[in-house]
C-alpha cells in the first residue's frame, strides 16, 4: 500500500513579527511572503518529481486483474493529486506576479489590506475576509 500523501500546509515558516507603525507590505513583508511562496512552489515541484519517478519505477504488469486494477487506481489517485498541485503551482506563480507588480496583499474586490495573518494562513488569497465571505454566500445561494 502506498504511503498517504500529505496535503501541503504552510508550516515551515516563522510568522512575521509586525512592528508598531510599520507600513503594510513593506520590503520585509514582501520578502517574507515571496520566500513562503517560493518554498511552497519548490515543495510542490519536488513532489511532482517524486510522483513521476514512483510511477516509472513501480510499473508492474500484474497477472491478477485485481492487482492491476489496484495499481491503476493508485496511479489515478496520484495523478489527480498532481493535477490539483499543478493548478496550485499556477496560482502561486500568479501570486508571485502580483508581488512583482506591487499589488499583493490588497483585496481585488474592494482594495483594502488583506492582512498579514490571513496571508500567512493562505498566501494566495486575493480577497479580504469580508469579500471572501460574501463571495461564498453568493456562491452558496446561486449554487455556482
Amino acid at each position: 500500500m502506498p504511503e498517504q500523501k500529505k496535503e501541503f500546509a504552510l508550516s515551515n515558516f516563522t510568522p512575521y513579527e509586525i512592528k508598531a507603525g510599520e507600513e503594510y507590505m513593506n520590503d520585509a513583508q514582501v520578502e517574507h511572503f515571496t520566500q513562503i511562496l517560493q518554498n511552497w512552489k519548490q515543495e510542490l515541484m519536488e513532489e511532482v518529481d517524486r510522483t513521476k519517478e514512483h510511477m516509472q519505477t513501480e510499473v508492474n504488469n500484474y497477472a491478477d486483474p485485481n492487482d492491476r486494477a489496484s495499481q491503476e487506481e493508485e496511479f489515478n489517485l496520484e495523478l489527480r493529486t498532481r493535477d490539483r498541485e499543478r493548478k496550485l503551482i499556477k496560482k502561486i506563480e500568479k501570486t508571485l506576479d502580483l508581488i512583482d507588480s506591487g499589488d499583493y496583499g490588497f483585496c481585488k474586490a474592494c482594495g483594502i489590506e488583506i492582512g498579514i495573518r490571513r496571508l500567512e494562513a493562505r498566501p494566495t488569497a486575493d480577497l479580504c475576509i469580508d469579500c471572501k465571505t460574501l463571495a461564498e454566500i453568493k456562491e452558496k445561494q446561486l449554487g455556482v
